[in-house]
């Protein structure tokens, strides 16, 4: 059994008390069956009136359970000979499940179910019976008797590490009574205050949870603090020139953020910044000139992006800008020759290559840097934890770690960045270049499709181009929705003398540069791509954005997908398609995307539709994952957790080592990236 709930992440008695139920179940009470309605779950007791083996398409068993004033059926899909012998007519029975719409009026399938003498009144709960995330081979029986046993012998000796008078302040119970109403919630309370996360118990088991993530990322920062990195200088003829060469203005965003990270390089302990911003407001610049100040100070720089697209696109816009000064810059993608590899990783590791851009293949074995002096994670939710910690270990030498800039074109919202970035500074650029102009954003019914097609082929015959962007590459039998390859089929059709091209995830290296080469070149009139081009590409001719199944991508999606148009001095607009009938969520996301252009709002707005994991791409690692707290419904605690750390952290409180350990574990460690 210790090994099974391990899997669950419960090693000691202690852990049992923090393992929160996911819902509870009203056992407190009998209902009659005769106002019984489908979708309740409820408890019955009555009399087996009949019981029988049916053959249809699968085997099972039907037990007609009568009160005094109904009848249902119980079905069971898998029973024993011993089981069936158990439930026969005549009977007593105690039984809790869901009602659903049967074939023959409403049924129960596979009930728990208790068989009762015939004069033993029926059993039932004083308080809500909780339901608890389980794994194969531990029964909620068996939960909810380890949770009764920890609750009667471990919780006295479970210390409240928040001090008393914060949770006076915020009307919050202490620890004892908030487990205890969480784990046992007394018969006749609001069921719907638990559920929601809105009674003051689970707010202050969140603000625990909060508070232990907040100061162990403070911890952590603080322990990066104490290492060393060696000072790069901003000050050189490189960086000088590079200004001077550039054919735009900086924005005041853009030069405050130079500005921030300028201060940080130039210091002997390592950087630890974010450098958040909205599509196309700017941040590779700002990137640029901090490659600098690591390659004029003798130094490596080494560039991560999320996708091969993306990393070739920083390739070009840097080599363009960088290689006129005499900058040595190395690829290193997953898709290229053995022998164009060796050779750029001995560029590298001699020192001759100044800058490394490339995918994750920057941290793979076999790639070694002689003086790594800056990491910049572009995209950074688009990692797991472990790749971008991958990365700065590899630059760690002599005792030294490099700089770390990580940006992101997903704005984070403020109860997200004061939580999960506390360990982090951060620089945002909220203003946009100049000429910038807002895409104008509609919605179009997949019905209207043909009107869409001939507003192509007319943007296309006045010398503008297109983007039309689909979800899947080939046709599924599954999922209803457009692909790339049929759709760039019947586009070469319906678009005589316009050149159509396809773009999608599978295409080789070589034959993505080409087809972006053509469109970037105006060879193409048309690209119908998959959400490949959703960062990065940067084509200012480009001024239609058609986006075919709009409802099944999610708004930050939508909103990188967007901000490939509008790059150019021509009126641009965006077109999400979507296949009716919308459901309420897509919806919500849809009108967003029509109503504002602000990255920042959106990134709010999909926080509260897809929730924290999503946005901050650590749902596929298994570690920054809270267990209580839920940053949508909790974000408001995030304020009174900073506070409670600062006081902690300041006064030396020695709960705060036991507060980490609690809610963070192993988990402290991923905060260095």
């Amino acid at each position: 059994m210790a090994g099974k709930l391990e899997r669950l992440g419960l090693r000691t008695v202690r852990d049992l008390l923090f393992l929160l139920p996911i819902r509870y179940e009203d056992r407190t009470r009998i209902r009659p069956i005769v106002d019984l309605k489908p979708g309740q779950r409820v408890q019955l007791e009555g009399v087996i009136a009949r019981a029988r083996v049916i053959m249809g398409r699968r085997r099972s068993l039907l037990c007609a359970l009568r009160d005094e004033t109904a009848e249902i059926t119980l079905r069971f899909f898998h029973f024993t000979r011993q089981q069936q012998a158990g439930l026969s007519a005549g009977t007593r029975l105690l039984c809790y499940g869901e009602v659903r719409q049967g074939p023959r009026g409403f049924e129960i399938v596979h009930p728990e179910y208790r068989r009762l003498r015939e004069a033993e009144p029926a059993p039932v709960q004083d308080r809500l019976t909780p339901v608890y995330p389980t794994t194969e081979g531990v029964t909620q029986p068996r939960l909810r008797g380890l949770t009764d046993h920890a609750l009667e012998h471990a919780l006295e000796d479970l210390p409240d590490l928040i001090p008393a008078p914060f949770l006076a302040r915020l009307r919050f119970p202490g620890l004892h009574e908030a487990l205890r109403t969480v784990h046992r919630p007394p018969r006749g309370m609001a069921l719907e205050t638990l559920l929601s996360g809105t009674h003051p118990a689970r707010k202050r088991m969140a603000l625990e949870e909060i508070l232990a993530w907040h100061m162990g990322l403070r911890r952590m920062r603080e322990a990066g603090q104490r290492r060393d990195a060696f000072p790069l200088s901003a000050i050189g003829p490189l960086r000088e020139e590079f200004l001077q060469r550039l054919s735009f203005e900086l924005t005041s965003g853009q030069r405050q953020a130079i500005e921030q990270i300028d201060a940080d390089l130039a210091r002997n302990v390592p950087m630890m910044r974010l450098l958040q911003g909205d599509v196309g407001c700017g941040k590779t610049v700002v990137i640029a000139a901090a490659a600098l100040a690591a390659i004029q100070t003798g130094r490596q720089a080494a560039i991560m992006a999320p996708t091969e697209l993306l990393a070739e696109q920083h390739m070009r816009t840097l080599s363009d800008w960088l290689a006129p000064l005499g900058v040595r810059l190395a690829w290193i993608s997953g898709g290229m020759s053995r022998s164009e590899r060796r050779m750029f990783e001995a560029e590298l590791s001699g020192g001759d290559a100044q800058l490394a851009i490339g995918t994750h293949a920057l941290f793979q074995k076999g790639v070694q840097y002689r003086s790594l002096g800056l990491v910049v994670v572009d995209e950074q939710h688009r990692f797991g934890v472990h790749q971008r910690l991958s990365l700065v270990e590899k630059g760690a030498s002599g005792g030294q770690v490099p700089h770390q800039l990580v940006t992101t074109a997903t704005p984070i919202p403020r109860s997200l960045a004061m939580t999960f970035y506390a360990g982090l500074d951060i620089s945002a650029i909220r203003d946009m270049p100049p000429g910038r102009q807002p895409v104008n954003t509609v919605l179009i019914s997949q019905e209207r499709r043909h009107e869409v097609i001939e507003r192509v082929a007319s943007a296309c015959g006045s010398g503008r181009q297109a983007y039309w962007v689909c979800p899947l590459i080939e046709e599924s039998d599954y999922i209803e929705s457009q692909a790339a390859e049929p759709t760039h089929r019947e586009l070469s059709e319906a678009l005589p003398g316009i050149r159509v091209g396809l773009l999608h995830g599978r295409a080789t290296s070589r034959e993505r540069d080409r087809v972006m080469g053509q469109f970037a070149a105006g060879k193409l009139g048309v690209l119908v791509a998959t959400t490949v081009i959703e960062v990065g590409v940067d084509v200012p001719k480009a001024s239609l954005m058609i986006v075919e199944n709009a409802e099944r991508l999610g708004l930050a999606q939508l909103h990188q997908l967007r901000g490939r148009v509008g790059r150019g001095a021509d009126r641009s607009h965006c077109v999400l398609m979507y296949r009716s009938p919308l459901g309420e969520m897509a919806r919500e996301r849809l009108n967003t995307m029509r109503s504002t252009h602000d990255g920042f709002e959106i990134a709010r707005k999909d926080l509260a539709l897809r929730g924290a994991g999503e946005i901050l791409g650590v749902r596929q690692t298994g570690a920054l994952q809270f267990r209580v707290a839920d940053l949508v419904r909790d974000g408001a605690l995030a304020e009174p957790a900073q506070r409670i750390a600062e006081e902690m952290l300041h006064d030396g409180d020695p709960a705060v080592e036991q507060l980490i350990h609690r809610w963070v574990g192993e988990g402290g460690r991923y905060a260095r990236v």
